[in-house]
């Protein structure tokens, strides 16, 4: 009975294992040419909140899939625009492509609106304290909307619940990283009025679908800066960031973030996080465009392409355990379908009917593969001479299996059902 309980226990890991594999193909997740054409659905309300002149206002989010994409347990991406928490909109710009490129690496993406506006600039430093907690209440509400879309409704957004990854662009970075890091009520700054209408609900705000967790798996931020670089802790969420060492907006490291050239508060930039990051230990990434000013992937494609490249290398990392480490630069763009095309290839796995299909359209000449049991035993052999063959194992019982052929110098699990 242990044995066979040992044995039940194997497979389901190595079950999970294979499927793991399968989604972390080598292309999905860092490559966009893993999807092609992208849906959005626009609109989509998460909830709603009183902003700062006491408007009660409706918050929502545009919605990026690859229309080819059917999967049904995606890594969820929510992006936060910038704009100083004054202006900005979650289909501008500083976000859109991010987005649709997001989408074609097979990302579910999610750009969402959040509380904007300033009550009084004669007041510039409390208030844009107290814009980055509604921000924060918001982005909170955003994540635990999806939660409980998985739960209540049925997973409408096809989105794995436990891959929720937050980031964002200049007010959106602000957003993101205090969303991760100030987790701790007494890092709640002590001008923030709790009992104004709008900032109530502690850290997790009152923005909408209580009862969930706003937890997240990383964050990414683009020139954006947290308070206090203190606030990270080991074992927070990992940390992703691109900046402009001439940024003169938001401090590439600690200095006064900058409006119409006034100097409004004192942060810690990306810079900075990433030296708190090293120091304790927190798995993280950071990039420098040097010479570059604020968010400079707007209006520069070079720029573009090491934010885009940065971000998904470093969260491709932390979702595929397969996939070599990536922080910095590399052409996202590459069509690896066609390296693909010159290694191995089996599917499906597990074996459907008896069957496993073997594809290798560089294979030159006589090939062999053969199939061996879990202590090492030869059960079943084919021979062929052509670039694809589909394997007959239906005399084999259920059960874990590897598949090697000498001649291409491959050899790989296959689970038998």
């Amino acid at each position: 009975m242990n044995r066979t309980v040992f044995f039940l226990a194997a497979l389901s890991a190595s079950v999970a294992h294979l499927a793991a594999q399968s989604e972390c193909d080598g292309e999905r997740y860092r490559y966009t040419s893993a999807y092609n054409n992208v849906s959005v659905s626009e609109g989509n309300i998460y909830g709603s909140n009183i902003d700062a002149l006491g408007t009660d206002t409706a918050l929502d989010f545009d919605f990026y899939e690859a229309v080819d994409n059917g999967e049904t347990n995606r890594p969820l991406i929510i992006i936060a625009h910038g704009g100083f928490f004054l202006a900005g909109s979650n289909d501008g710009m500083d976000v859109v492509p991010m987005c649709e490129d997001f989408a074609r690496m097979g990302y579910a993406v999610a750009s969402i609106s959040y509380r904007l506006g300033i009550a009084n600039l004669l007041d510039l430093e409390n208030e844009l304290i107290r814009a980055v907690w509604r921000g924060v209440h918001d982005g909170r509400a955003a994540v635990r909307y999806f939660r409980k879309s998985v739960e209540e409704d049925g997973n409408p957004w096809g989105i794995d619940p436990d891959r929720i990854y937050m980031g964002g662009v200049s007010a959106g970075g602000f957003l993101a990283v205090h969303h991760a890091y100030v987790d701790d009520d007494a890092e709640v700054p002590a001008n923030i009025d709790q009992s104004q209408p709008g900032m109530g609900g502690g850290l997790e705000g009152q923005s909408g679908n209580p009862g969930y967790s706003s937890q997240v798996a990383g964050i990414f931020n683009v020139s954006g800066a947290l308070k206090d670089a203190d606030w990270i802790q080991p074992g927070d969420e990992p940390l992703v960031s691109v900046h402009g060492t001439a940024d003169g907006t938001v401090p590439y490291g600690t200095g006064s973030v900058s409006l119409l050239g006034f100097n409004v508060t004192e942060v810690d930039g990306s810079a900075t996080l990433h030296e708190r990051a090293e120091e304790i230990g927190l798995t993280h990434c950071f990039v420098t465009i040097d010479g570059a000013g604020h968010v400079p992937h707007v209006t520069n494609a070079d720029a573009y392409d090491v934010t885009l490249s940065t971000v998904a290398g470093a969260l491709s990392s932390w979702i595929c355990a397969d996939y070599p480490d990536q922080c910095g630069e590399y052409d996202y763009t590459s069509d690896i379908r066609e390296q693909l095309a010159q290694a191995v290839r089996m599917y499906p796995n597990p074996a459907q009917d008896g069957r496993v299909t073997l594809v290798h359209s560089a294979a030159d000449g006589a090939w062999q593969a053969h199939v061996r049991d879990g202590q090492g035993r030869v059960v079943a052999t084919h021979t062929d001479f052509g670039p694809q063959a589909t394997l007959d194992l239906s005399g084999l019982p259920s059960g874990l299996y590897f598949v090697e052929v000498a001649e291409w110098g491959w050899r790989n699990p296959l689970i038998v059902r």
